[in-house]
């Protein structure tokens, strides 16, 4: 970890959709670059947004997968840097195509170019018929705006995810996401923001979701975007406006400060001896 990173004072950050049109690459380029300034603008300086936000979800085919991918290099993607603030960060998921494999990546951009690309290790439903799953964990960056942890989607539902980034100096948790709708009971939450806002509880990690908003191919979004505090509470969502960011200031301290009380500490108190020997009964 940079010295830089570890003395970052609170941070703006602000998540959420963007007008992803499936297919449309340079059209959904254009719109991050958009979003990202206009985010960038109202004070941000960690900007998340969606899951595949440069090519759309709902495939047909592997074929239209493929004509929506882009290389993790091209010159596209690296452009967007250009709409990153100088001391900001942006994190969105693109369909990334590596010779002849696809992956569900997520590109950590800077104003100086992609600072590190993470391709998602746990696919969820349909997405094995298109992607491959990435073979390396998630990353915890040094970027202008802290330490950023990355996961995608469906790797937020495995506990060991946000709590091995939590353990590797992670500030805050970003999180692009496609969450179909599911149902759930009246006045409940939809459940993946359940899982977020414990695992921010969990590890004294904030979580930065950015979620879709309306629907692609017949399939509705939950339209989850929120900034998660690391007591896991929500401190800003915006369901149902689309195209509204979830915003919000954190203090890295408060993430990096794993006590609760005077006698306890989420990270010091843990008993991996014990854990290992659980999983030897099996």
């Amino acid at each position: 970890m940079t010295d830089a990173s570890a003395s970052t004072g609170p941070v703006a950050v602000a998540a959420g959709p963007v007008g992803v049109v499936l297919g449309d690459v340079d059209g959904n380029l254009a719109r991050i670059a958009a979003a990202t300034r206009a985010a960038a603008a109202g004070g941000a300086r960690l900007i998340v947004l969606p899951e595949l936000a440069t090519s759309g979800y709902v495939f047909a085919s592997r074929a239209e997968a493929e004509a929506a991918a882009i290389a993790a290099d091209d010159a596209r993607l690296v452009a967007l840097s250009a709409a990153v603030p100088e001391n900001g960060t942006l994190v969105v998921g693109f369909a990334e195509r590596s010779g002849d494999v696809l992956f569900s990546s997520a590109a950590v951009i800077g104003a100086d170019g992609v600072l590190a690309v993470y391709r998602k290790t746990h696919l969820w439903g349909e997405e094995s018929r298109f992607f491959a799953a990435g073979d390396a964990a998630p990353p915890v960056v040094d970027t202008p705006a802290g330490r950023v942890g990355v996961a995608v989607c469906y790797d937020a539902e495995f506990p060991e995810v946000p709590r091995a980034l939590a353990l590797a100096g992670a500030d805050v948790l970003a999180l692009p996401v496609n969450w179909p709708l599911v149902p759930r009971p009246r006045g409940e939450r939809p459940p993946e923001i359940v899982l977020a806002m414990a695992a921010a509880r969990a590890s004294k990690l904030p979580v930065v979701v950015a979620d879709r908003a309306g629907e692609e191919r017949g399939v509705p979004w939950t339209d989850g975007s929120a900034v998660i505090g690391p007591d896991g509470w929500i401190v800003s969502a915006e369901p149902g406006a689309r195209d509204v960011f979830a915003t919000a200031v954190l203090d890295p301290g408060l993430a990096r400060d794993k006590r609760i009380g005077d006698r306890n500490d989420l990270l010091a108190d843990r008993r991996p001896d014990l854990y290992g020997s659980l999983l030897d009964r099996r």
